[in-house]
């Protein structure tokens, strides 16, 4: 494996903030994990990153320019859970792990394990260090968790999930709350909605595309109606470190989005002429919109800007250039 491009230097202040402090981050091997734990290797903390298999995972975290040795643990098991938090200390834990994204996982009762009870358990299991002044869990939740919701979708919208994952990914929201609620800690969590960029799972829309970038056969899609919120991950790797330098209390659900709306249809054409496939190639209609679905109105992001003085900013054709590039040198 090629190693991937360096992460870009992390901007001065979260530099100053993590630098040699002890980190704990689960799921540091999935899509948003990894663009995490990155961004913490650039900022210079003392890395530990949760993983089930040590070969596979110290591969990958070094082709990523991750620093740090990986940890072995099961994650579904609540001992296991108290044991890596004991083991490693940590000032701050990042809560990327979480079960049914990809589609080929459709195991409710491990959702429910890694989902709706692991950040509790988290939150239970940790000690705080006097000398840190951040967050102590940041959790990331899911626009799925406010469910069949229309208008301006503020933290305030309530939560009515309509998927066994939103509804998992709820109860794990609200676990964390009640949990660090009862021992004085200070959490947030951190709702993400389409995020893209290098590291996507097989078979999402972006890397579809890149695919077909690289064939002559058609690309079925839906109409491409749908109206999301695409936000880079880079971006969103840099927005929950900035909330997890926040001082405030326990701070609940923060929208960490761009709060600007694109039809699937435009950012599919956007990437066409980036990657320049032919529009003929383009089989809108073809497939299905899957009912599941959210549709919503703009992300409210007003909160976001107001305790972290800061938004993504990268537009759609800038992350999905980025993509390509990064694609193309690992």
């Amino acid at each position: 494996m090629t190693e991937a491009p360096g992460a870009p230097a992390a901007p001065a202040e979260l530099r100053d903030r993590y630098r040699g402090v002890p980190v704990l981050v689960t799921g540091g091997t999935g899509f948003i994990g990894r663009w995490v734990a990155r961004a913490l290797t650039a900022a210079g903390s003392r890395l530990h990153v949760v993983v089930r298999d040590e070969g596979v995972a110290a591969a990958m975290l070094r082709g990523w320019n991750i620093a740090g040795a990986p940890i072995v643990a099961d994650l579904a098991d609540p001992a296991g859970v108290a044991t890596v938090v004991t083991r490693t200390r940590p000032a701050i834990v990042f809560n990327l792990a979480g079960y049914g994204v990809d589609p080929a996982e459709r195991d409710e009762a491990l959702a429910t394990r890694l989902n709706a009870a692991l950040p509790g358990q988290l939150a239970a299991a940790f000690v705080p260090d006097p000398d840190w002044t951040g967050q102590h869990v940041v959790h990331a939740g899911t626009a799925l968790e406010y469910g069949a919701a229309g208008g301006d979708l503020a933290e305030s919208t309530s939560s009515a999930p309509t998927t066994w994952y939103g509804r998992s990914k709820l109860a794990g929201t609200q676990r964390l709350a009640q949990t660090a609620g009862g021992r004085g800690l200070r959490t947030v969590t951190a709702r993400l909605f389409t995020v893209y960029g290098p590291g996507e799972h097989e078979g999402r829309l972006l890397p579809s595309l890149l695919a077909a970038a690289r064939s002559d056969a058609a690309l079925p899609l839906t109409a491409g109606l749908q109206q999301r919120d695409f936000t880079y991950v880079a971006d969103v790797a840099e927005g929950l470190l900035r909330l997890g330098v926040l001082g405030q209390g326990e701070l609940g659900a923060v929208n960490l989005a761009t709060g600007r709306l694109t039809s699937v249809r435009e950012f599919v054409e956007t990437a066409a002429r980036t990657l320049r496939i032919s529009a003929e190639r383009l089989r809108f209609g073809a497939l299905p919109t899957r009912p599941e679905e959210m549709r919503h109105g703009p992300v409210n992001i007003g909160r976001l800007r107001a305790l972290a003085g800061w938004v993504p900013t990268t537009t759609i054709d800038e992350g999905i250039a980025r993509t390509a590039q990064f694609v193309a040198r690992v």
